[in-house]
């Protein structure tokens, strides 16, 4: 079985927002939306989303994942 190259992204291409009238946490990037309870979980899904379609995304320490956090988009 041959191995997939994966294109690296950085890890500001992902917006991660609290989600408003829910609980949770929700990252965007790359036409992905994944949603988690808490914002290193939304960001963990989608390193994973992103691998499926051939990307690379930089695993994130959870306080380094908190300031990535945005009000809006």
């Amino acid at each position: 079985m041959v191995k997939k190259l994966l294109r690296k992204i950085s890890p500001m291409k992902v917006r991660i927002f609290k989600i408003a009238n829910r609980r949770g946490y929700a990252a965007i990037s790359l036409n992905n939306l994944t949603e988690g309870t808490t914002a290193n979980q939304a960001y963990q899904r989608m390193i994973k989303a992103l691998k499926r379609q051939g990307y690379e995304l930089a695993v994130l320490a959870g306080d380094r994942v908190k300031k990535r956090i945005v009000s809006r988009i």
